[in-house]
């Protein structure tokens, strides 16, 4: 319900400004990325990501602050743009620490936060070039009027201001995943490397980034409902098109309709025996009739990214052989989901599914040694995710579970076609994952309106698939 009347308000208002403004010739200020000015229908007044306001980020560098060492700096880059030809570049995504931090979703920026000058951004300069070929960028302005830095300054002053502070600080954190040779080739950064005084930043951030705030949550809860969304039309598309790459660019239209900017990954899809490899991406294949497909999937709204697995059968019926070994992994799936509560590690999560998935495939004649049970799964229960899909990967598996954190459960067996067991089982793989909040009695499974049942997941591709195809022949 809160999501609907947000969106609702958001639609209310979009039309009054149309309604005001349609003929108006007032300039709207054009930053490089959506403001509540320029996407009336997407943002609130005073939100500076869709849903989240401008009040949060400030809170979230205040709080990493508190954190930072006493006379330290934090130095962190805004992501690459990587290239895929000389002058054609892949979709830009930003890294998750500088948009948590300063919610700028553009390239080539440094931002610098420390107790002594709170936040701090080095903006790019464009060019007029620049702006006829790549359009307007956020600049200096941008920096203090709309993310709120205390101060900011071009790039091109970064070698003297920011050596200045370097110089003077006794500690020194940086992210290592988007280091740039804009800050770490000057003398001053290399000189307290060389000494041992810069750290991983990251450390730091990812301890916030655990627990989701409640804005965050709207955003994590509209991001797993567009996957389910998504993959259950797939799953229904399946019927009539079984084939890896249709399914994939399937998922994909239905999450970006759904308001989706990008996939979270490239989608998992895989066809009998391709689903037996975990991180399968060649998507090329026919899926033979009588062949489950596993399609693990997710997409990102608005720097959140939701991650979800089902495996089905296109034609619309699970074998015997198919149905015996989904339900162990159905059964792993519901019972690691009622141990997440507080308290609970993902590692423990991980010790039920091992000893629950090493007895079921004992028990199958599918493994002889509980030894070689990591050649068919060598995965975890799950992983925390949030902005990035392997969510704060500088946490480790023993964290206990705190409400507002956010996990994936998804046990799987993955059993190649070399493996020593019966002929029948070999080439399949078979994976049910579901995203879970941790909440203050127990858990919220996000993804739960996606079927998993292999009597609901039967029913829906032959009874709904049907009445699809009648009314498509009466049309």
């Amino acid at each position: 319900m809160q999501i609907l009347a947000r969106n609702l308000v958001r639609r209310l208002s979009s039309k009054h400004v149309t309604g005001r403004y349609g003929y108006s010739t007032m300039k709207v200020l054009d930053i490089g990325q959506p403001t509540p000015a320029s996407h009336p229908h997407l943002m609130a007044e005073r939100e500076l990501t869709p849903g989240i306001g401008v009040e949060e980020y400030i809170g979230r560098r205040k709080r990493l602050l508190e954190l930072l060492p006493k006379n330290s700096l934090a130095i962190v880059a805004s992501a690459p743009v990587k290239m895929m030809t000389d002058v054609v570049p892949y979709t830009f995504r930003q890294d998750a620490d500088y948009l948590y931090i300063t919610g700028c979703q553009q390239p080539g920026g440094v931002a610098v936060l420390s107790n002594e000058h709170g936040l701090c951004m080095f903006m790019p300069e464009s060019t007029p070039d620049d702006v006829a070929w790549q359009g307007q960028i956020a600049g200096v302005e941008a920096a203090s009027d709309v993310f709120k830095a205390e101060q900011a300054f071009p790039i091109s002053k970064l070698p003297e201001i920011l050596s200045d502070m370097i110089r003077s600080s006794s500690k020194l954190y940086h992210n290592v995943q988007t280091a740039s040779q804009k800050y770490t080739g000057l003398d001053e950064f290399q000189k307290a490397a060389y000494t041992g005084k810069v750290k991983n930043f990251s450390s730091l951030t990812h301890e916030l980034r655990l627990i989701k705030s409640p804005a965050e949550l709207i955003l994590m809860r509209e991001s797993a409902a567009t996957a389910c969304q998504a993959l259950l039309q797939t799953m229904l598309h399946s019927k009539g098109h079984p084939d890896e790459g249709v399914l994939s660019a399937k998922v994909e239209y239905e999450c970006r309709v759904r308001g989706a900017q990008r996939m979270a990954f490239n989608p998992v899809v895989g066809g009998g025996p391709n689903a037996s490899v975990i991180h399968y991406a060649r998507n090329d294949q026919r899926i033979k009739d009588g062949d489950l497909v596993l399609l693990d999937m997710g997409c990102e709204l608005h720097g959140y990214v939701s991650d979800l697995t089902r495996t089905w059968p296109p034609c619309g019926k699970f074998s015997p052989l198919q149905e015996e070994l989904y339900d162990l992994i159905l059964e792993t799936n519901k019972e690691c989901i009622k141990l997440c509560k507080p308290g609970t590690t993902i590692r423990q999560l991980n010790a039920v599914s091992t000893d629950m998935l090493c007895k079921g495939l004992m028990k199958m004649g599918i493994l002889k040694n509980q030894s070689l049970y990591h050649q068919l799964n060598p995965t975890s229960i799950g992983h925390y995710l949030g902005m990035d899909v392997h969510d704060c990967s500088s946490v480790g598996y023993d964290r206990p579970l705190q409400p507002g954190f956010v996990i994936t459960i998804e046990p799987g067996v993955y059993i190649p076609s070399s493996f020593n067991c019966p002929e029948r089982y070999k080439g399949m793989g078979i994976r049910i994952e579901d995203e879970v909040l941790i909440t203050e009695t127990g858990f919220e499974v996000l993804t739960g309106s996606m079927p998993k049942e292999i009597k609901h997941i039967e029913v829906l591709l032959n009874h709904h698939c049907r009445e699809n195809a009648a009314a498509e022949f009466r049309g």
